[in-house]
């Protein structure tokens, strides 16, 4: 059972005038952040035996206070809190932050936890079994514990599925203004979905940055997300572990080639949300989203007074898939004419010492630089150590680096090459002056690739359709199975959806072998396979025989496969392919079925050259990942030898979509290994297929 709060009062607990508080020390610690930080609603205590708390009026009941408060800390077991929020949602306040734990996060706790739900009605509960939210823009902090931000007038927004790592990103020292930070416990009735929404109407938050586990509805985060984009607020992710695949997946590749983390991946790439995989990176890409909204362009311009900085920030760009293009010749030019004659000018541009200390001619190459054309310019400095005393001129650099981003209206930061290389008081002042700080080559980087996705437009549509249901599989050849298709009906199936197969006949004694046309519809040479569900990977298991030729040879195969299975697929041999393709469709627990693309064969799991897509994808992007794969350089004709039918590739994979999205209630798995992609103009056919439905 799930409630659905309701907005205005979310909007209430959230935004609030006034809070009231119960319970002891962590509800007193609530009382006293809050004064600490300026808040200037009302703050009541609730205390049957205190006359205080944290310094403010303790009222014996809740019938006592003068009003319905906007916002709850109840910092009191779980037994009294399903009477309280009870009480609370009756008496019309806004919402409540469920500090207790022992609900559905423990073995007793599930129907603790559906008492809440009820008691609650439609009162916002956030929790239970969290610490609450900071509201650093309006100084509410129903909070019971230490946390390292201040007031701000504007900043990004974070969610967090742990209130530990909450405590932890407040401490941040990179100069990072933090608007709220908000936790979400057990979720019982706000989920992320509901948060994000709320939060990108708030005109303050500029950007919005997710931890995330787990999401419990894919659709509703969706639209949570798209709703959040229409305000102009992107959003930036921090995965850790979002989704495994759900099924069992016994017979194909599909989900062990694609990875645990690929559909979470593809999913949040359809939606327009970037990803990172550190907290430095999701602290740094937020930063420039902070200053900059968005990143369209993520090609980097470094510049530092060292070389052996700038081959590590290339060496950590390569790494991290950011690209540092060649500087054009006028670019150069331009920069070459403020630098000294001895300077080299490329990217990363090393301007080496000869102007250190010298503001305008620091200026002038900065700005120089910063006209090259590039999406960022950073410049790389890391300050001496505060007690030497020593840094007049890193702040010129600084003072020259603002002037110029001022002066050209260029998207610039600074990196520091480590965490200790930049001080947090400037970071902070950089911070005000709307220039980014970020710390570490390869963080920053992260960074910068995933506010540069953050920055992308969705893939339309962002989110599967909603499964249509179907019992089964509409073929004849299925024989009205749910579970496991064999080779050959999963052929005949596909063939039904428009994907080519080769011409074929089944058998089923050695009798049989006679009538198989050969020289006819077969032709020559034809490849024979024993048949039966299990016979997954026919390679491995000896139950696949290659280049069969004439009646005898045949004979010959079937003696040999019989022992394995009586029922033979005998097919044509199709030798003239460019490259082997798999194509996939697996089902996750989060985003439901997806899809795979990627270099195919007995040598696939070798390989690991794969795309996941969210199903449907359009035919440009199954063209792009395709391409994209290292084998599209062989579709592509590589090192002279003949292209690939690539269109014709993009329509199989598009029928396979197609047949997936029509059978979505039912289908598990459905992988062809290899699909063999013939040269221009030849046509796609798939050799190998496995289907399995729910039973």
């Amino acid at each position: 059972m799930r409630a659905t709060a309701d907005k205005s009062r979310l909007q209430r607990l959230l935004r609030p005038s006034s809070i009231a508080v119960l319970g002891g020390k962590w509800a007193e610690n609530v009382v006293v952040s809050c004064g600490e930080i300026g808040f200037k609603g009302d703050v009541w205590a609730v205390h049957p035996h205190k006359e205080s708390l944290g310094g403010v009026k303790a009222y014996a009941d809740l019938d006592a206070l003068p009003a319905a408060p906007d916002a709850v800390f109840l910092g009191v077991n779980r037994h009294a809190s399903i009477d309280l929020v009870g009480r609370l949602s009756a008496m019309g306040a806004g919402g409540v932050v469920a500090f207790a734990s022992g609900f559905a996060e423990v073995e007793d706790g599930a129907v603790y936890q559906q008492k809440l739900i009820a008691a609650a009605a439609d009162m916002p509960v956030l929790g239970p079994n969290c610490y609450g939210f900071i509201n650093y823009l309006d100084g509410a902090l129903l909070w019971p514990d230490v946390h390292g931000g201040k007031a701000v007038a504007q900043g990004v927004a974070i969610i967090t599925q742990s209130s530990n790592l909450a405590i932890t990103l407040t401490m941040q020292r990179g100069g990072l203004p933090i608007a709220y930070m908000l936790t979400l416990g057990n979720q019982a009735m706000i989920d992320m979905a509901a948060l994000i929404e709320i939060l990108a109407a708030d005109d303050r938050v500029t950007a919005i940055g997710l931890h995330i586990e787990g999401i419990n509805d894919a659709a509703a985060f969706a639209e949570s997300v798209r709703a959040a984009q229409r305000q102009g607020k992107n959003l930036l992710a921090l995965k850790a572990g979002l989704s495994a695949a759900a099924a069992d997946m016994t017979i194909s590749h599909t989900a062990s080639l694609a990875g645990d983390m690929a559909a979470a991946r593809a999913f949040f790439a359809a939606l327009g949300v970037g990803v990172v995989e550190s907290i430095e990176a999701l602290m740094g890409g937020l930063a420039l989203l902070h200053c900059y909204g968005r990143v369209d362009d993520a090609s980097l311009l470094t510049m530092s007074c060292s070389g052996g900085e700038a081959a590590l920030v290339a060496d950590a760009a390569l790494r991290g898939g950011v690209v540092m293009p060649a500087l054009s010749d006028a670019a150069a030019a331009r920069i070459r004419a403020t630098v000294n004659p001895l300077v080299s000018v490329s990217n990363p541009f090393d301007y080496h010492t000869f102007d250190w200390g010298d503001g305008a001619r620091l200026e002038a190459s900065f700005a120089a630089a910063m006209r090259a054309g590039m999406g960022l310019t950073a410049l790389i400095i890391d300050f001496p150590r505060g007690e030497l005393g020593r840094a007049e001129a890193w702040q010129v650099a600084l003072e020259s680096l603002v002037a110029a981003q001022q002066k050209t209206g260029a998207k610039t930061m600074v990196l520091a090459s480590h965490i200790d290389g930049m001080p947090e008081a400037w970071a902070e002042w950089l911070m005000a002056r709307g220039v980014p700080a970020l710390r570490g080559f390869d963080a920053a980087i992260a960074g910068i690739k995933g506010a540069y996705q953050a920055s992308l437009a969705p893939v339309p549509p962002p989110v599967p359709p909603p499964s249509r249901p179907q019992d089964s599989v509409s073929s004849e050849y299925s024989g009205g199975h749910s579970g496991l298709l064999d080779e050959w009906q999963a052929k005949q199936v596909l063939a039904e959806a428009g994907v080519a197969i080769p011409k074929n006949v089944l058998v089923e004694t050695r009798a049989e072998i006679n009538d198989v046309p050969l020289g006819g519809a077969l032709g020559g040479r034809v490849v024979m396979k024993a048949i039966a569900p299990a016979l997954n990977h026919k390679t491995e298991s000896g139950a696949v025989l290659f280049g069969v030729e004439g009646a005898a040879e045949m004979l010959a195969a079937y003696d040999a496969l019989a022992p394995i299975s009586a029922r033979v697929l005998v097919e044509d041999m199709i030798g003239d392919y460019v490259a082997e393709i798999l194509v996939g469709v697996a089902r996750d627990a989060v985003v439901g079925l997806y899809l795979v693309v990627g270099a195919g064969g007995v040598m696939a799991e070798l390989w690991q050259d794969t795309a996941t897509l969210i199903l449907p994808s359009p035919p440009d992007a199954i063209r792009d990942a395709l391409n994209n794969l290292k084998i599209g350089a062989v579709l592509a004709g590589w090192r002279g030898q003949p292209r690939g039918d690539v269109e014709a590739l993009v329509a199989a994979v598009l029928a396979v979509q197609d047949f997936a999205l029509a059978h979505a209630a039912t289908l598990e798995e459905l992988e062809i290994n290899p699909l063999l992609v013939r040269p221009c103009g030849q046509g796609a056919v798939a050799v190998d297929a496995l289907m399995r439905f729910r039973q």
